[in-house]
């Protein structure tokens, strides 16, 4: 038996040997490197890391450069009405100029000495009036909500880079899975290809024994019949074979026709150590820490929904420099100044507005407790079922392991007992393709063990 699974092994090698094998390790990581997911988790990460420097700026005082430029065709004429002008002259006892009037008995006054003033007439155009300088503002006090604004910043680069390792893990487990396939295909050709070499010798033996008149030609037709049925079975365990690779250099990047091929000496050297449940286990996942995060989102949510409705300081200044407008000809304007300003906003009343913006926020708050709090029951039923999954597998890979030997015990002797005309040749052919199954059964129970084993580490968060 072990030279016939030799002689299989070294007909798959010649088959696949031209092709790029490829470790599990070196799948994942490629998985990881072209998958699309990843790629968009890590845009997000790099998003959320320039939102952060973003807030953080707010802390900080804002410098605009002001300019402004306005030619105007508009005029204007200032007319000044012409009159008499009082004549002042000094008064000893007053010790001051007085006019020199005379007091009327009705209120009124007559000037003894005036002077003319002529009718004005000024020609006013706003030409080209030119403004410029620069203004700064600078946040004293803004009710928490710059403070706010920039934690959630934060906070939200932390969920970012969170999600990256969860979408790796989740990559990671689809890319075990299909690298499984790959193996579970090749190894059910080698089991195909066992069981046809089997009824191929048995068949030479048979044919022989007919044509010296010691078999019938329904004995000879019935291994025919099995023949026929592996040759079936190896068509459709290299189609799968086929099938299944694509589907690996889709989750690895690489062309769905590339030449590959895996090595799968981690999944036949994969432990059999059962696994205790541990609740405690879900807190490496990335999803728990995402969920404390979002609760954190939310707090500070509130905080910032408060910050609309309570006072702010700010700090406004700046040099205005002014040149335009003219006189009678002459610039009316030209000169620069600084300035500076402290504004305060403290809302008054509006409705009850900000109470129930704040009542909103804070039930966001809860409803991101109430989801942290059902998602982490979940992830542990989760674990839970992961771990029972990985112990029922490996008492599979127990039972399927001993089952093999059975049958390749039942086989050994049953050929013998054939051979000496103590069995028929239904029994024997029985014995055959009990062995198949048991050889299968194995396969398939080791490459779920090695999925089963991939899915729990993903569920305790172990999964690297």
């Amino acid at each position: 038996m072990k030279r016939l699974l030799f002689m299989i092994s070294a007909v798959a090698y010649t088959a696949f040997g031209s092709a790029q094998t490829m470790t599990l390790e070196q799948c994942r990581q490629a998985a990881v490197e072209n998958n699309k997911q990843v790629e968009q988790s890590r845009v997000e990460q790099e998003k959320s890391s320039h939102t952060v420097r973003l807030y953080k700026t707010n802390f900080l005082p804002k410098f605009d450069i002001v300019a402004a430029d306005l030619y105007s065709f508009g005029k204007s004429d200032v007319k000044i009405p012409g009159g008499h002008l009082p004549i002042y002259t000094y008064n000893d006892a007053a010790g001051q100029f007085v006019p020199n009037v005379t007091m009327n008995a009705d209120g009124t006054y007559t000037l003894n000495q005036y002077a003319d003033f002529p009718a004005q007439k000024m020609k006013f155009k706003m030409d080209n009036v030119f403004l410029g300088g620069v203004m700064f503002e600078q946040p004293l006090y803004m009710g928490g909500k710059v403070s706010a604004a920039y934690n959630m910043s934060k906070i939200g680069e932390k969920i970012a880079g969170l999600n990256i390792k969860k979408t790796e893990s989740e990559v990671i487990v689809a890319t075990d899975e299909a690298y499984t396939m790959v193996v579970r295909a090749k190894e059910m050709v080698k089991v195909a290809e066992a069981y046809k070499t089997m009824l191929d010798e048995l068949y030479k033996n048979v044919e022989s024994a007919f044509r010296h008149g010691m078999r019938t030609r329904n004995d000879v037709l019935k291994v025919q019949v099995k023949q026929n049925e592996v040759e079936l079975s190896i068509q459709k365990a290299n189609n799968a074979v086929r099938l299944a690779k694509m589907n690996l250099c889709y989750y690895i990047g690489k062309p769905l026709d590339a030449d590959i091929d895996v090595d799968a000496t981690e999944l036949k050297e994969a432990d059999n150590q059962g696994v205790v449940v541990d609740p405690l286990l879900i807190i490496n996942r990335p999803e728990y820490e995402m969920l404390n995060q979002k609760m954190e989102l939310a707090h500070e949510q509130v905080k910032l929904t408060k910050s609309d409705y309570l006072p702010n300081v700010a700090l406004t200044g700046g040099y205005t420099y002014i040149n335009g407008m003219k006189l009678d000809g002459k610039r009316l304007i030209d000169n620069g100044a600084a300035s500076a300003m402290v504004t305060l906003k403290f809302p008054v009343f509006h409705f009850g507005e900000g109470s129930h913006k704040v009542r909103i926020a804070k039930a966001e708050e809860r409803l991101a407790s109430l989801e942290r709090e059902d998602l982490n029951n979940k992830m542990t039923l989760e674990l839970t079922q992961a771990a029972n999954n990985l112990n029922e597998a490996i008492a599979e890979v127990k039972m399927t392991a001993k089952s093999l030997e059975q049958a390749e015990e039942n086989v050994r002797m049953s050929r013998k007992q054939f051979d000496v005309g103590y069995e028929t040749l239904t029994e024997h052919l029985e014995a055959q393709s009990l062995w198949q199954k048991a050889y299968a059964d194995d396969v398939e129970a080791r490459c779920n063990l090695f999925l089963m084993k991939s899915r729990y580490l993903k569920a305790a968060g172990l999964l690297q």
